[in-house]
């Protein structure tokens, strides 16, 4: 094995971005028509699901605003606006909770821009465009039509309607949603604790309300869908006068709101949705140890904050610095005996989420400082030092894990091994830590020489447990955190067999979770050198080299 830095890592800094280089035929997989939608997991004429939810101007402004909002809240971080209502305080009750949209003040609501459209639809299609327009701008006008006294007869039917939808979205939010929220919290705060405090918080229930809606929307392919839209607005309008109080309510809906936004964020936008929350964290001082719901929802925006780092290929740490996951003041010596005096396997498979995290810092600033001459003090000698450093964290972390985030069960087979967990955040931590020694052994510096299994110094052998840990453990509330994981994994296989699993696993993602997903297989074919999407068709059996059109 070579121990000098690859050459694949040079010059990536300052490339244009790496989507605007690959071919077109790659980068668009558009539907027939706007109005259909196929699952990744369909047959040979399957294509990818063209999301028109992130285009929406709607929602590009309602997105701006609270990003604008977070980051104006963290700026200021003094109080000066009526706190947060307590629990027993007078508000509006959830039966007379108001439909999305009905709001005077929503200016970005889904009825006004149907209304653009049905207009720009009569003028395109003539009479058949009058027709479905019509009927897309009365679904909506239903959708928004205001609750309480004075109602026009069959208003009452259209409430019923609102409130069957609402249960719908909150029994969703509990059995799909919040199990990859709460992940690494056995406690369950986004899947008990903070719908039971929605109850008496409008904000956080439409925040709750709108995830849900919008994960339905995408995993049933409703691309004419506006209900997500319209409760994301008022979520937003709601949480506005109080944004400066630090409630774990509002931060919790403010990060709930940053998940919805991740599902069909594009990856070069992945960092503008996270910078409002980590703005928000970094003013108020939250961290992984903040105890209570904030340290259970930090660590869930820590986790998209890393996998937006992963995105990078080693260009870019974490928004928020690993060292601001950490109390103030915390020594570099004390971490791991933090993470441990815990004694929760939770908090240990946090850990692994911040080695990961270092790991990404690690790469990040070596990456800088040999492509853009960066002066971040990460010369050869030291860079080095904390790469020996962070790879024997890597391997203490390994070697003393407590039972719960051990497998019960490993079988080598092909191509890639069963390696089965019981615990839900065994599940991640592992794939996490095969992921950040994968990144380290890529930029391993040249004269390093590592003690311990030769097996695990190879990045081949971790790739294959990243893939392996996805095949045996589909659990719904690990699935979206592997996406980043398998195309780092994936881009070191050259067997069909293994590329043909991959991507079946990728595909499996999307279509159960309904989280962005298959734009990593573009990704991949490009690592590979040809499409290898087409290969289930059997009248393709041979690979098909990328230069063919």
């Amino acid at each position: 094995m070579s121990h000098s830095e690859p050459a694949s890592k040079r010059r990536r800094v300052t490339e244009p971005n790496s989507l605007q280089m690959y071919p077109q035929e790659l980068l668009v997989y558009s539907p027939e028509s706007a109005e259909t939608f196929h699952s990744p997991l369909s047959s040979s004429n399957s294509r990818y699901y063209q999301d028109v939810f992130s285009h929406n101007p709607g929602y590009i402004a309602s997105q701006e605003e609270l990003r604008s909002m977070l980051i104006m809240t963290a700026q200021s971080a003094a109080p000066s606006r009526r706190g947060s209502p307590v629990i027993g305080e007078e508000i509006e009750s959830e039966e007379t909770l108001p439909r999305p949209g009905s709001g005077a003040n929503n200016r970005w609501n889904a009825r006004a821009l149907v209304t653009q459209q049905v207009q720009t639809t009569e003028c395109a299609h003539g009479s058949e465009g009058r027709r479905h327009s019509h009927q897309r701008a009365t679904d909506v006008s239903v959708l928004g039509s205001a609750t309480g006294k004075g109602q026009e007869p069959g208003q009452g039917q259209i409430m019923s309607g609102w409130n069957r939808r609402r249960i719908q979205y909150l029994k969703n939010y509990v059995a799909e949603v919040a199990p990859w929220l709460d992940m690494f919290d056995a406690q369950a705060t986004f899947g008990i604790q903070l719908p039971a405090l929605a109850r008496n918080f409008p904000a956080l229930l439409y925040a709750i309300l709108a995830i849900s809606a919008r994960q339905l929307e995408r995993k049933e392919g409703m691309p004419d869908s506006f209900e997500s839209l319209e409760l994301y607005q008022e979520a937003i309008r709601l949480l506005s006068p109080l944004l400066q109080n630090r409630d774990p309510k509002v931060i919790g809906a403010c990060v709930l709101l940053c998940c919805l936004e991740m599902m069909s964020a594009r990856a070069q936008d992945w960092r503008r949705h996270l910078e409002g929350c980590a703005a928000l964290f970094d003013a108020f001082n939250i961290n992984g140890f903040s105890q209570g719901l904030l340290q259970a929802i930090f660590w869930c925006y820590a986790r998209m904050d890393l996998c937006g780092a992963l995105m990078s290929d080693g260009t870019q740490s974490t928004l928020l610095q690993p060292s601001k996951w950490l109390p103030a003041n915390t020594r570099e010596e004390d971490v791991i005996h933090m993470f441990q005096e815990a004694e929760s396997p939770d908090m240990y498979a946090n850990y692994a989420v911040y080695l990961c995290a270092k790991a990404c810092e690690l790469v990040s600033l070596r990456t800088k400082f040999l492509e853009l001459g960066e002066d971040n003090g990460c010369t050869g000698d030291i860079y080095h030092q904390r790469w020996l450093k962070l790879w024997e964290e890597l391997q203490n972390w390994l070697a003393r894990r407590p039972r719960e985030i051990m497998p019960v069960q490993t079988v080598n087979s092909k191509p890639f091994p069963h390696i089965l967990f019981v615990h839900w955040a065994a599940i991640s931590s592992n794939q996490l830590y095969h992921t950040a020694c994968v990144l380290m052994l890529n930029m391993m510096p040249k004269g390093a020489k590592l003690q311990g299994n030769p097996e695990i110094t190879t990045s081949l052998w971790h790739a294959r447990r990243i893939c392996g840990i996805s095949v045996t453990n589909p659990h719904a509330g690990c699935l979206n955190n592997a996406i980043q994981p398998l195309w780092i994994a994936g881009r070191l296989f050259s067997h069909q067999s293994e590329h043909a699993q991959i991507i079946s696993l990728i595909r499996n993602i999307e279509a159960a979770t309904g989280w962005g997903a298959c734009w990593r297989i573009r990704d991949l074919e490009i690592a590979w050198g040809y499409k290898a999407h087409r290969m289930d068709r059997p009248e393709r059996q041979n690979q098909e080299s990328l230069t063919d059109n």
